[in-house]
């Protein structure tokens, strides 16, 4: 690997040429794929792990919304800590952390520990590394369609990663136990720190570069609230009032923050610049909503087979395998598609048909209690999904020049992990809060995750017919 430029302080930037490709996005990739597998596998684990740690249902979902939503609001502070700290180490940093997290869950004797490890320990980690894939795939693929090959193998295998959790947390679930699909995460994290090993940060660190603290705590606890009040809707619902409230108070406080922070000459969290880009607010709101439905439909039909319907966790994991082969049809073939059609066509028709499959979902519970009845539907969001999750990144990475791309590279990674989070958190609390009437609960729950899909479609529409790179 050759080294041909000089940056700032002196520090040698390697030829950009000069690195193979494959060799870069291979680990990148195999991240984002560890990290989107951990947000869904558990999901098939519910009456596993309950029964072993003596919890319920809803002790569950905890656990797997708060791994979501620590990863959602580190997002945004950890991306800036890659220009301070420098992008491979963060992204070391994260799998450390990640990997630790893992183990410990995997010895969890209780819910407090699972979460410990799983929630906080993974969710930190998390966000530590996923920033520095974005923002390397960025700096390394400069073109628009190279860096659509680059975000197509990425989110690719992270919507897999997604969509074959169940499957995969399934097939270990009852092949051995919960516990070990959690040593399967720290495997695979112990392979990508060794894939990783002669990954070269195309920028130097600024070790100078300041740090907005009291815009993280801010940021953090405005979102924190707002789910943790989503999750105590249906069984304390004074109390959800309050959080919803506190929530909104700390993020305009938040905002209010970073506003006067610019207007004094200091760096602040987050640049409100980056709200003034109309494309880009339009793409992260189509990234938003793709997450919250992946991760809705995972919860809700995971959720339904195994309480209602009596699935075992690898039944359940199997029903999944559509979505997986539709994912992987449509994701790896976003280059081609790229080239033949506009970024926004992309999304608009990945709406479309996303939004189409639920509605097949929806319709077939009620036709058949048979399993093939939820394949139509999951293989039609797992391609419209696929279709659109490169897209909508490539959108928003595109919009912005490379000084910006470690702040907006966070803001894209916190908005979708919302979007991951609101769709555990709303879908899985309107079914789990009356999952008592089985087939009701699931149609409330899937038309909630519709009336999300079309608030996609709609921004989706209102994208522009090209996309020019900042």
């Amino acid at each position: 690997m050759t080294e041909s430029s000089l940056g700032a302080g002196g520090a040698l930037i390697p030829d950009r040429a000069a690195i193979s490709p494959r060799r870069l996005i291979l680990p990148l990739a195999l991240a984002q794929f560890i990290c989107s597998f951990a947000g869904s596998n558990m999901n098939v684990m519910i009456t596993d792990i309950s029964d072993d740690l003596d919890t319920t249902v809803k002790g569950v979902q905890t656990a797997i919304t708060l791994f979501l939503l620590v990863m959602a609001i580190l997002m945004i502070p950890c991306s800036k800590l890659t220009d301070r700290w420098g992008r491979k180490r963060c992204f070391t940093a994260g799998l450390t952390l990640y990997g630790i997290g893992a183990l410990l869950s995997a010895v969890a004797p209780g819910l407090g520990v699972l979460i410990l490890g799983n929630s906080i320990f993974e969710g930190v980690g998390t966000a530590l590394l996923i920033p520095p894939v974005y923002i390397l795939a960025t700096l390394w693929f400069s073109d628009l369609t190279s860096r659509a090959w680059a975000f197509g193998v990425i989110s690719g295998l992270g919507g897999i990663g997604a969509a074959a959790g169940p499957l995969i947390g399934g097939v270990i679930t009852t092949a051995i136990s919960w516990r070990a699909a959690f040593i399967f995460q720290a495997a695979v994290v112990a392979t990508i720190i060794f894939l990783s090993r002669g990954l070269v940060d195309p920028l130097p660190p600024d070790p100078k570069r300041p740090f907005d603290a009291v815009g993280a705590i801010l940021s953090a606890l405005g979102m924190f609230f707002v789910v943790f009040g989503i999750l105590q809707a249906g069984t304390h619902n004074v109390l959800m009032t309050v959080l919803l409230v506190l929530g909104v108070a700390f993020l305009a406080g938040f905002f209010l923050y970073i506003r006067s922070r610019e207007r004094s000459g200091k760096e602040p969290l987050l640049s409100t610049a980056l709200f003034r880009n109309r494309t880009s607010n339009l793409a992260l709101v189509t990234q938003n909503t793709q997450w919250l439905i992946l991760m809705g439909v995972s919860f809700v039909v995971s959720v339904f087979l195994q309480t209602v319907r009596g699935y075992s966790a690898i039944g359940t994991g199997v029903v999944f395998t559509a979505a997986t082969v539709g994912l992987l049809l449509s994701s790896f073939g976003a280059q081609r598609l790229a080239k033949r059609f506009s970024q926004r066509a992309l999304i608009v028709a990945g709406f479309t048909v996303t939004l189409t499959g639920i509605v097949v979902l929806l319709g077939s519970v009620h036709a058949s209690s048979r399993v093939v009845a939820f394949v139509p539907g999951l293989l039609l969001i797992g391609l419209g999904l696929g279709v659109m999750l490169t897209p909508s990144v490539n959108v928003v990475q595109s919009s912005f020049p490379e000084k910006q791309q470690g702040e907006i590279s966070g803001l894209s990674r916190s908005v979708s992990n919302l979007g991951s989070t609101f769709g555990t958190a709303i879908a899985g609390t309107i079914l789990v809060s009356v999952v008592a009437t089985g087939t009701r609960s699931y149609a409330v729950a899937m038309i909630a995750l519709i009336a999300f899909g079309l608030v996609g479609l709609v921004a989706a529409l209102r994208l522009p017919a090209r996309i020019t790179k900042a």
